[in-house]
């Protein structure tokens, strides 16, 4: 039977999920954490639930590649490396030399490590972990799977900055966004729980986690989405600030004299949820704290989900579908009713009994005219599925 890998190497950790064909079954999965870090772990977790954790030294992503195949046969998840027909990474920045996912060779592997300046902490090291697959796979298909890639639908009028248009021409500096394995994957399962065609809605998706963005799909495609030219623009998240006016930056730092690179860790690292409640980056810490501030770190993260949705609904003319996927999406019921109120003007009807506990579900009831739904995120699949077409494994 064949097999195929799904890749999601961090800039420190290394998850994947091993497809069996073409049935699509999880036959194992884990993760390499702190790779190149001291205290490293090796996990893996077998279908019938077994689950075995090693500590081991990982000083680099053939390391953790090698741990992989070597439990694979230890554990008797596979009989013999061939059975692996193809591999499957999750790549951040794909800029606009990606409009697809692609097969890797060595030509635009290299591409991807020179695509490092808008995504320096995960481009290297997903990189790496392809190289690593090249060479202890040889004749096993390698495919990328871009964040930005769907996003490329985007049009010049959402995807330029006003700023001097010489800085895209030289640069090529605009908005690329993230999230967009996400977001493919809601939007289709969200179209397919509603039993029709995803080119004939207009939706908005909603992927609330750590990192968090807001996206607008239509005809099936990216029409706008909150990320700029990096993951630091948008809605608040759990470090990250979202959308700031540079001069206040600009104040800030002469204040408190700081450089701009320090200035970026602030707004990446120290900044969100963090920054705002004081107390934690985590939104279930914050959920029942009575603190002040980590109510109004829960108003900011949903009144800035509202506004991005707001704007998304006059940019697409109405809105058909709204669907919240990844963690804070999928779990947080406080969140997804704050939003789901302030667009009860519009006509949609919250059914906030469904709204009270989690999984894959409708959350509005049948008569509202915004469909609204729960949709837990697959990103995994989805890189299993552009292996096999990519790849011609089907």
């Amino acid at each position: 039977m064949k097999k195929v890998l799904a890749i999601n190497s961090g800039s420190s950790s290394f998850k994947y999920k091993l497809f069996s064909l073409p049935d699509e079954k999880v036959i194992a999965e884990g993760m390499a954490d702190r790779v190149g870090l001291d205290g490293s772990t090796f996990e893996i977790k077998l279908e019938n639930g077994e689950k075995h954790v090693d500590e081991v030294a990982i000083p680099d992503q053939e390391t953790a590649v090698k741990l992989l195949l070597d439990d694979l046969k230890k554990y008797d998840v596979v009989e013999d490396l061939d059975e692996i027909a193809g591999v499957g990474h999750r790549i951040v920045a794909g800029g606009e030399d990606f409009t697809d996912s692609a097969i890797i060779d060595k030509d635009n592997l290299q591409n991807i490590f020179d695509l490092k300046e808008y995504a320096p902490l995960h481009n290297p090291a997903e990189g790496e972990g392809i190289k690593a697959f090249m060479k202890l796979l040889p004749n096993v298909p390698e495919v990328g799977v871009f964040d930005t890639s769907f996003h490329q639908t985007l049009d010049p009028v959402q995807y330029l900055y006003p700023v001097p248009y010489e800085y895209y021409e030289k640069y090529k500096a605009r908005k690329y966004g993230a999230h967009g394995t996400s977001v493919r994957y809601a939007s289709a399962r969200m179209a397919e729980m509603m039993h029709k065609d995803v080119k004939d809605l207009k939706m908005i998706v909603c992927h609330l986690g750590s990192g968090a963005s807001i996206t607008a799909v239509k005809d099936g495609k990216s029409f706008d989405t909150s990320m700029g030219f990096s993951p630091l623009a948008g809605i608040m998240m759990a470090t990250r600030s979202g959308d700031v006016d540079p001069s206040l930056l600009q104040f800030v730092m002469e204040k408190e004299n700081l450089n701009m690179d320090q200035m970026i860790d602030i707004l990446n690292h120290k900044s969100g949820l963090l920054g705002v409640s004081g107390i934690s980056p985590d939104m279930r810490d914050l959920k029942h704290n009575k603190d002040p501030r980590a109510q109004l770190a829960r108003k900011m993260f949903i009144n800035r989900i509202v506004r991005y949705i707001g704007e998304y609904i006059a940019e697409l003319g109405g809105v058909d579908a709204i669907a919240f996927t990844a963690g804070i999406g999928e779990h947080d019921k406080r969140v997804r009713r704050g939003v789901m109120e302030a667009f009860e003007f519009m006509g949609l009807d919250p059914d906030f009994d469904a709204n009270e506990t989690n999984g894959e579900k409708f959350i509005s009831k049948p008569d509202s005219k915004i469909t609204v739904a729960i949709v837990p995120t697959d990103e995994e699949l989805m890189i299993e599925r552009d292996v096999v077409r990519l790849a011609k494994l089907d």
